[in-house]
Parts: C-alpha cells; sequence; structure tokens
C-alpha cells in the first residue's frame, strides 16, 4: 500500500497542476465567448482588455504570496508558483494582445504613438518585456543550466510587480476599492521581502538560544560530574 501512495502522490502533484492551469484559463475563454456573442457591454474590447489585465494583476500576486504563506503560516504551495507566474504572463500576453489587435488592429505607428504619449503604457510594455525571460526560463533545464543566475534572474519579478501596480493605477482616471486592495497586497508581499532577512535572522538567533543548555542545567551538569 505504501508504495502505490508514493507512486500515486506525483501523478496527483502533476494532475493538480494542470487542473490549476485549467480553471486559471477559465475566465479568459469565458469573458472572450461573451465577447464573441455581444455581451460584454457597449465596450467590449476595452472591457476585454481591463479583464485580461486584472487576472494578470491577480495571478502576479498570488505567484508573490506563496513564499510568504509557506513561511509565515506553513501552507508549501510551491508545487504551484510556476504554474501561477506563467498565469499571469499568458493574462499580461493575452491584455497586451488584445490592445494590440482588436484596439490598434496592428498599426505599429498607432501603437509607438501611444506609448509616446501615455506613460502607463510604457509602464506596461516594460512589466510585459521584463517577464518574456522570466517564463522563458519556467522550466526544469533552465533552472539547472542557469544555476544561481535563475534566481537572481527571476528576482525581476519585484520590478515587475511595481511596474504592473503602476500601468493598472494610470489606466484609470478613478481608483476601484478593488485596486486598493491589489496594491495595498502588492505593498505587503513587496515589504515582505524587504523585512524577511531581518525575520529569518531573528528566528536564528531564537533557534540558536534555545539549544543552549540553560545556567541551572549547566550547573546541574557539573556537579554531576
Amino acid at each position: 500500500m505504501g508504495v502505490i501512495a508514493s507512486a500515486a502522490a506525483p501523478r496527483w502533484k502533476s494532475a493538480s497542476v494542470w487542473l490549476l492551469y485549467l480553471v486559471g484559463l477559465a475566465p479568459a475563454a469565458w469573458q472572450f465567448y461573451l465577447g464573441a456573442t455581444g455581451n460584454l457591454g457597449a465596450d467590449p474590447v476595452k472591457t476585454f482588455e481591463l479583464f485580461l489585465g486584472l487576472w494578470a494583476v491577480r495571478f502576479l500576486i498570488l505567484t508573490l504570496a506563496v513564499s510568504p504563506v509557506r513561511e509565515l503560516f506553513g501552507l508549501n504551495l510551491i508545487r504551484y508558483r510556476r504554474a501561477l507566474g506563467l498565469l499571469c504572463f499568458y493574462y499580461a500576453l493575452m491584455h497586451f494582445s488584445a490592445y494590440l489587435v482588436l484596439d490598434q488592429r496592428l498599426m505599429i505607428s498607432a501603437v509607438v504613438a501611444d506609448v509616446t504619449k501615455r506613460p502607463f503604457i510604457m509602464l506596461g510594455m516594460a512589466a510585459l518585456t521584463l517577464l518574456v525571460p522570466l517564463a522563458l526560463t519556467s522550466n526544469a533545464y533552465s533552472i539547472q543550466r542557469l544555476g544561481r543566475n535563475w534566481t537572481r534572474l527571476h528576482k525581476l519579478v519585484y520590478l515587475i510587480a511595481v511596474l504592473g501596480a503602476l500601468h493598472f493605477s494610470l489606466a484609470t482616471k478613478v481608483l476601484s476599492a478593488e485596486q486598493y486592495l491589489y496594491f495595498s497586497a502588492i505593498a505587503l508581499l513587496l515589504g515582505y521581502r524587504v523585512v524577511r532577512p531581518y525575520l529569518k535572522a531573528r528566528r536564528k538567533n531564537r533557534r540558536a538560544q534555545a539549544a543552549r543548555p540553560r545556567p541551572a542545567a549547566r550547573e546541574a551538569r557539573q556537579s554531576a560530574s
């Protein structure tokens, strides 16, 4: 029975990751269906663009939350972090594709003019550009090939989070309560990365102090000897 259980565990983990991809892409498929059937309101293109960008931000937040959740609450979701990061990239790419194809109708000159006139589009383009190498190296081969450089490269996600938050905030004239919630989540998750080394050092010192013998116990050992 133990052998069967150990063999089934990797299959279940793999299946759960693919299920995450399926569930994660379902909102985009449903929104596309609504747009194709004329059920996205008076401005379906803008609605579709905003929807895809919103889900890119959501998956970015979930990706950033994996490590803090494990370290602070003991819930290990590391196996899903790669899928969450790739889903963030897919939604960001779909967001840009909707802007390029549906909004600007593949007119590169119009896109270039838009980038120079509206800074928030430039910020979004920068975030998407930085996401590309992260998506291309989100595999076991790249991790093994790049070694420590892989970790350094993927720290770009913090800059991407800042650029994405700025792009998202400047894209709308009036910020909603939901946007403030996402900005707060990004700020907290990035702030945690700043204080994490101090928290780890503090926990390490506490463990070292707990491992040391107490004075009373030390005296008892000396008298016994």
